[in-house]
């Protein structure tokens, strides 16, 4: 057994798949699946169980996975020891952001991120995917998820609280929904998730005392690009469902106004989450990253006791 076929093993696991790790080492499938024939054969043991979709360790597979990873992230850190000695802080970080999210909140972030670390490249891609989050190029993602997968390590960034809202002039021409039925039949201006009925969902109270609703809507103008449904929404063409940071400055100037305030609203879910592989070993670029971004994205008096997940 040498670093080389343990660095197999560990790119199989990460991938999930024969095929995605193969994309990722730049072989063929079935050089891939020699060289993990070879190893096994080495051990003397079965390493991955090997489906048509998954690639799942053994026991002694995960083992062996574990020490890889171990090696490899040591290996990292004495490869970033030299290389940046006498240096600033270098490295790559692959980040995948929501849309709206990432150009109307982080994007001022990212550049202050960028200008304190002149030395490290970021590569920034604005996308509302749900499923391959993390694929193989993606360092972190960021999203809006009810509930985070769980083979993910998911840090909390904050709430995201849907506002219900239209422009001044379509409020002076058009009675607003004040009942949450309503919205069934009023213009809607909203993202969805293409294949899936739109719902949203809706809270009133805490704790044991909440009250939750569900209405289904059928909007008239649907966009996963929330600054198109900003302009949308300023233009007159309807309510808009959208989360509050997208129309705050708007509704701060008096351009648009709320309605069904007294409902916490939702469509993809009540929290922002960071999202990253829990095993993938990171470079001092991709931690210092993760810790300026968090920092950011909490208020002062946030309760930090998630830290200890990392």
């Amino acid at each position: 057994m040498d670093l080389q076929s343990l660095t197999l093993l560990v790119e199989i696991l990460d991938a999930g798949n024969l095929s995605a790790a193969a994309r990722r080492l730049k072989m063929s499938r079935a050089n891939v699946s020699y060289h993990l024939n070879q190893l096994e054969r080495s051990v003397g043991a079965q390493l991955v169980r090997r489906t048509t979709r998954r690639a799942e360790p053994t026991e002694i597979g995960l083992r062996l996975y574990q020490h890889g990873v171990a090696i490899q992230t040591e290996l990292l850190a004495a490869r970033e020891s030299v290389t940046t000695l006498g240096e600033g802080l270098q490295g790559r970080v692959r980040l995948s952001v929501p849309s709206g999210y990432g150009q109307l909140v982080m994007a001022g972030w990212l550049i202050d991120f960028k200008r304190q670390y002149p030395g490290i490249v970021l590569d920034v891609v604005f996308e509302n995917r749900i499923e391959d989050l993390l694929r193989d190029e993606v360092d972190i993602a960021i999203r809006v998820i009810p509930e985070p997968p769980q083979n993910l390590v998911a840090r909390e960034m904050g709430p995201v609280r849907y506002v219900a809202c239209a422009s001044s002039a379509y409020a002076q021409k058009h009675p607003l929904p004040v009942q949450l039925d309503e919205l069934q039949g009023a213009p809607v201006v909203t993202a969805a998730v293409i294949g899936r009925q739109l719902r949203v969902s809706a809270y009133q109270g805490q704790n044991l005392g909440e009250v939750r609703r569900e209405v289904i809507l059928e909007p008239t103008l649907i966009s996963e690009n929330f600054l198109f449904l900003r302009q949308a929404i300023l233009a007159g063409l309807g309510i808009g469902l959208v989360p509050d940071y997208v129309v705050q400055e708007d509704v701060r100037r008096g351009d648009v106004v709320t309605t069904l305030d007294d409902w916490r609203l939702s469509i993809f879910g009540t929290q922002m989450f960071m999202l990253y592989m829990p095993n993938r070993q990171h470079t001092r670029a991709i931690r210092t990253f993760i810790d300026f971004i968090l920092e950011r994205a909490r208020p002062p008096a946030t309760d930090r006791t998630d830290q200890s997940q990392r």
